[in-house]
This record gives structure tokens, sequence and C-alpha cells, in this order.
């Protein structure tokens, strides 16, 4: 059997409903989405925590955040741990990753498992960034996205060709704050990009965390992020609007750049007659806030914030045009790369492959809820930790901390209110739900071990 190559591209809070696979209203992405038009498009991809560091740890683990140890950005890597790449390259594969890293460095905590790395200290530059060359830093002129594309090109042209490779292509971009390129700096100048349904949410009938947060678009995103001031004379709702253009096209600027960037991987597969033996994944470290709820960033479990993109082509397993609903999660993402490379995945992994869900055939127990929980109590952008459940219809969240408001649980029925605008978590005709949920969260807490924090079903 042909082991797939892995070419695993993944950016920074781009959100998938900046990806015009996935419907789109303010941008197009043509190279992503002819991954999704050429593979497999998951409609409920979600992460464990929204935030960059953990998601990541996540991703290379298997393992939810309070067993790999990264529960926060302020928590490094201990690259100790078993790995995906570790047993891809145990097992025969070639592995590198280039571009963001963001999990620490020095020691223990560089990138391990990997025959070559190339990544950012931090969160890096968009411009003239400085980036540490198997542990020599070294400035390199020019911007970003292109440059991690370039070198990862050039790595793609110097390995070894007898053997199957696992490249981990990791954007900067989009994250804030968001710089795009010379050759995007005009794109969107003349139009408006539209503002999403609940732009003008006024945080009612919800927990009260949701008004608690400090991400604001009108209040809370400063000069350095609208690149100046909003001009003398505007209404309130006039200046809100003027910071969102500035913000959100600054945004899909910088993601016009990666797309351009992953169609140079795809034509690079394709001259090399490589697009038939690789697995080409795109995804995100989490979702963001395009100005729903009238917020910029993460964090919530709230759903563009908890979404992730994911498109994937293999041509060998994956039929093109192929869109998948089952509830994917990243901690899935490690073992589902093992399962196609015949790696045995560690019983020590708590996501599972979703090999089958590529191909079309969803196993009769996949799961039909997932487990979230974000540690950062107050850490930033004054959002509370909490834990939840989400099911395909419904989505059950506790704020946990004692300050400085008392816990709180919100109820959201997505079937009936997509937008989660109403918290029907007291409302009796929903009991029984509530009842089962919080069973369920319960069962679930304890199955994956994480029984800290508060209520314990």
């Amino acid at each position: 059997m042909t082991r797939p190559n892995i070419l695993f591209v993944m950016s920074d809070d781009h959100a998938a409903h900046a990806m015009s696979c996935y419907g789109s209203r303010i941008n197009q992405t043509p190279n992503l989405d002819r991954i999704a038009n050429e593979g497999v498009l998951f409609e409920n991809c979600f992460c464990t925590n929204s935030i960059c560091a953990p998601s990541r740890a996540t991703i290379l683990t298997g393992t939810y955040s309070h067993v790999n140890g990264v529960e926060t950005l302020d928590d490094k890597f201990d690259g100790r741990q078993q790995t995906f790449p570790k047993l891809l390259r145990q097992a025969g594969y070639q592995t590198a990753i280039i571009g963001k890293w963001h999990l620490g460095h020095g020691g223990i905590h560089d990138p391990t498992g990997f025959d070559y790395w190339n990544v950012l200290p931090g969160q890096g530059l968009y411009h003239n960034p400085v980036m540490i060359d198997m542990g020599q830093e070294r400035a390199i002129e020019g911007y970003v996205t292109d440059i991690i594309t370039d070198l990862c090109l050039d790595w793609l042209e110097s390995r070894d060709r007898e053997r199957p490779f696992c490249l981990l292509c990791h954007h900067k971009a989009p994250h804030r704050r968001w710089e795009p390129d010379d050759k995007h700096a005009h794109l969107y100048e003349d139009i408006d990009i539209p503002e999403p349904p609940t732009f003008d949410d006024d945080y009612s009938n919800r927990a009260a965390a949701a008004a608690y947060a400090t991400m604001r678009i009108d209040r809370d995103l400063d000069e350095q992020d609208t690149k100046g001031a909003p001009p003398e004379g505007l209404s309130p709702h006039e200046v809100k609007s003027w910071k969102y253009q500035r913000y959100i096209k600054d945004y899909l600027r910088c993601v016009a750049s990666v797309d351009d960037n992953v169609g140079r991987m795809l034509d690079y597969l394709d001259e090399q007659g490589l697009t038939e033996d690789t697995m080409v994944i795109y995804t995100s470290d989490q979702g963001f806030f395009l100005g729903d709820h009238g917020w910029y960033d993460k964090r919530f479990m709230y759903e563009e914030s908890l979404r992730m993109p994911f498109v994937a082509r293999y041509p060998r397993e994956i039929a093109p045009c192929r869109r998948n609903g089952n509830i994917a999660l990243n901690v899935d993402f490690a073992p589902t790369f093992l399962d196609l490379a015949g790696v045995p995945v560690p019983a020590e992994m708590q996501g599972r492959s979703f090999r089958g869900l590529l191909q079309g055939k969803a196993p009769a127990d996949w799961r039909n809820a997932l487990y979230y929980r974000y540690f950062m109590h107050l850490a930033h952008h004054g959002v509370f930790s909490h834990y939840g459940l989400r099911t395909d219809r419904y989505k059950l969240i506790y704020y946990y901390e004692k300050e400085p408001l008392p816990p709180e649980w919100e109820l959201f029925d997505l079937e009936k209110d997509p937008y989660e605008l109403r918290n029907v978590y007291a409302d009796p005709a929903y009991a029984e739900v509530v009842e089962d949920l919080r069973g369920e969260l319960g069962r679930l807490r304890r199955e994956l071990g994480d029984t800290t924090a508060g209520w314990e079903g």
C-alpha cells in the first residue's frame, strides 16, 4: 500500500466563514476552494480550546489541554511528549515544520520529531521576520507568508524522493495585528465589506460573560489595529462601522496572501507529479470573530470561535466535492494522520482517526458530542474561563469561576437560534434537555480525565 505524503497547511485565526467554499459573504479563496472541490470539506470541525498554543499542542499530541500541559498561552510545550511527527519519523517519514510554532523555544521546548525545523519566535513579524533555523536565529527580508512558502518549497526540493514526507506549513497570517503585503495592500479599497447579522449585538439574553468581554470592535480595537484614528464628526455607530472596515479589509488581505501561497504549493505538487500521492490539508488553529457579536478575537465557545475550517484532498481515498457534517475535532488530527500512514495510534491519544469520514463512511459509533474548555480566566480580553458540550443541536456552556461574578450557565438551541442570541437554560421547556446535557457533560469530563474547576456533574 502506498503511504501518502502529508502536507499540512495551518493558518492562524482564519475563520471558516472567511473562505468562499464555506459560503463566505466577504471574500473569495479560490486556491483553498480548490482543495475542497477536489476533496472533502468538514462542516463541523471544532477546536477543544480556542487559543493558539493549546490548539497547536492538541494537534501534535492528540490529547486535550489538561493532558498535554498547554492550557494557556503562557504554557510551553514539553517536547518529550509523544507526537504524531515523532511516530511518522520513526516509521520512515521525512518530517519538517516551517513557520509559526508558538509553543516556546530552547531546550525541551524546541520542535522535536522533525528532520528539519525553521520557526518564528513567538508570534513572529509580518515583514522581515526573524526565524529560528534549527536553533540559529536569522532575519529574512520579505513578507512572512511568502517566506514560509519559499522555505517549504525549498525543503520539498531537497527531500529524499524515495521516502514519504510530512511537512507542516504553519502561517502566521491572518493573526492580529493585521499587516498585508504590497500585492494586496489595496484589495477591497473601493468596496464596503458586509457587516455580519449580529454586528450590533447588545449581549442581552446571555450570561454576563458576553457583555463583560473586552473584544468589541467599537470600544476595544485601537489605532494600531486600524492604522489610524477615525475621521472627526462620525456618530458612534459610524465609528464602529469605520473600524470594522479598517479591520476586516486588512484581515482579508492577509487571507488573500495565504490563499495565493497555498496555490503555489498546489502547483508545485502538480508540477512534480505528487498530487495523487499527497494528502493536502488546510485548516486554522481555531476560528475568529469577524465582527460577529460586534467582536474580534476568539476564546469563547460560540460558533465563530469554536469552528475550524478543515478541507482535505487525497485523490487515492477522497472523492471530489464531498462534504461531511460529522463532529470532528483537532484532537483527532494526529490519530488520522497516523492511520493514513499505517502507523499504530498510541492508546494515550484521546482523539480518534476520522479516516472513515474522509471516505464518506461514518462509523456507527462516531461521537455525537464534543467537550470544550477555555482556561485563561480574564487573562486577555476579559473572557471568563468556561467549559461546555456541543451536540448537533444544542450547546451547553458553564462559566465556572466565582469572581468577578457568580458561576453561570448558557444553553443554546442551535436549530432555532443559530446565532446564539438567546440563552434558554432557565426556560422550563428545556428542563429535560438541560438534565440530559448536564449528565453527558459530566460523563465526558470524567471520561477525558478533566475533573477540575467547579461543577462535576
